[in-house]
């Protein structure tokens, strides 16, 4: 039995490195949301058709991208454990493959935004002057596609090997590539006019505004340059000399290939199927009026921001699980599991006290009409019982990914997020005649809450068998060698 100030300072010390791990991370993923606002905010300012153009075209190359970036996601887990195993060596092999997969599935997205959007407007019946802006749009991001794929090898590559800030510093970059960009492009002449005045050169001044479409080149510069940087710093930054990663490629290899297909699919379905989840909502919700429209946006923009460094925390605790199970440390690995999760929900606490403290103010902000604001409020107070779910489920397959356990996430998520969260949300947002009046805007969330907390039960008990057999088998191994000796 382990002393309980001993066990404490266990858990201080592993928190302080699942931390450490996370921050980066956490800012990462807030610079790369404030390029989609950058986008949104500029396009806007240009006219209302660019608008639409941008945020209709958003919708189809984002999910396309989070889908990428899942699926190689698997290669975190796989050079965690080899690092934790002390086989730096066997690294090289697995990222070169990841990079053959990025390179596909880049090349795959651009053609899909190139040549398959006509179809998909015409289902979403888009008004054929916003549809053929927003394919200009995207024929545009396509061209970054590869490099947007390859700069995610290349993270997840960083991230296994416990280095996030890198992360950080090239997000950073990317949105700082992605402001004067899209502002030269968007605005074109004119707008470096206003900005400049006299001291404009000629030729800059001639610069033709191209709108939505300008949009989509910025954003793929910002991916290309994105790309680079992080090919350049994963060749000279002495923190990976141990792998010697640029040289001497390493041609496809189908069992590499498979495993790290089989490791990181199915996480981009998951993240696939919760991305259309909110977007399936958001279309359902379309008909119940601009008021509740806007303030399920609001509320929901509002939590997401929020929801970054809970998301974060389950990138960082998925190396330190997979650090020590390379070590061969079973014990270890489900105490800085179980520990991660307290923590989650020690940050989830956290983030419900900022809820209750601002949310008042925060939504003034968003909107001046009381009856957008009022729901909005009430939106949130839902939101601070999903934030603790969510917040669970998505550390508690975190760890699961450590232990590279991705297909059983995928599967739990489909039944969650879609039977659960989306038919029992829509089922209760629409009543039902004889039995119980229409929840409307109130029932979406009670199912996202609902679909959330299964999702988290079912996670919860996964992790705990997954754990539990780990030790058995380590157990019955030591056992065995114990034995022969």
């Amino acid at each position: 039995m382990i002393a309980p100030q001993a066990l404490f300072a266990h858990s201080l010390r592993e928190s302080r490195l699942l931390m450490r791990l996370t921050l980066p991370i956490c800012g990462a993923q807030l610079a790369q949301s404030g390029m989609s606002a950058v986008d949104i905010i500029m396009a806007g300012r240009a006219s209302a058709t660019d608008l639409a153009a941008v945020s209709v075209g958003s919708s189809l190359w984002l999910p396309l991208m989070l889908f990428m970036t899942g699926a190689l996601m698997g290669l975190t887990p796989i050079v965690a454990q080899l690092l934790g195993g002390q086989r730096q060596t066997a690294i090289r092999p697995y990222v070169h493959q990841a990079l053959w997969i990025a390179l596909l599935l880049g090349t795959l997205s651009a053609l899909l935004l190139w040549f398959g959007v006509g179809p998909v407007f015409r289902f979403m019946g888009v008004p054929e002057h916003v549809a053929e802006l927003s394919a200009g749009y995207l024929a545009a991001v396509a061209f970054g596609m590869p490099g947007v794929g390859l700069y995610q090898a290349l993270r997840a590559f960083s991230d296994g090997m416990n280095h996030t800030r890198p992360a950080l510093w090239i997000s950073l970059l990317g949105l700082g590539i992605n402001i004067p960009c899209n502002y030269a492009l968007i605005y074109g002449g004119p707008g470096i006019v206003s900005l400049l005045g006299d001291l404009t050169p000629e030729w800059v001044a001639a610069l033709p505004a191209l709108g939505a479409v300008g949009c989509g080149i910025a954003t793929a510069i910002s991916m290309w340059v994105m790309c680079l940087a992080m090919m350049v710093y994963t060749h000279r930054a002495r923190a990976y000399g141990s792998v010697t990663l640029w040289h001497s490629p390493v041609p496809p290899r189908r069992r590499d290939i498979f495993e790290l297909l089989h490791v990181g699919v199915p996480i981009g379905v998951a993240i696939f199927v919760e991305v259309t989840l909110f977007t399936l909502i958001a279309l359902f919700v379309a008909r119940l009026g601009e008021v509740v429209v806007s303030a399920h946006q609001i509320a929901l923009n509002y939590t997401s921001i929020l929801f970054m460094l809970p998301l974060s925390l389950s990138m960082a605790l998925t190396v330190r699980v997979g650090n020590t199970l390379g070590r061969g440390d079973m014990h270890e690995a489900r105490f800085v599991a179980w520990n991660g999760i307290v923590v989650c929900l020690l940050v989830a606490l956290f983030n419900d006290a900022i809820l209750w403290a601002t949310a008042s103010p925060i939504l003034a902000l968003y909107t001046s009409n009381a009856e957008v604001h009022a729901l909005a409020m009430s939106l949130v107070t839902l939101a601070m019982l999903y934030q603790i779910s969510d917040s669970l489920q998505v550390n508690l397959a975190g760890a699961l990914r450590g232990y590279k356990d991705t297909r059983i996430i995928m599967l739990i998520t489909v039944l969650s997020y879609w039977l659960i969260g989306l038919a029992g949300g829509h089922w209760l947002g629409r009543g039902w005649e004889g039995h119980f009046a229409p929840f409307g805007i109130h029932g979406y969330w009670l199912g996202l809450c609902a679909g959330l907390t299964v999702a988290a039960l079912l996670l919860g008990w996964r992790l705990h068998h997954r754990a539990r057999r780990s030790l058995a088998v380590s157990d019955d191994s030591s056992l065995g060698t114990a034995t022969k000796d």
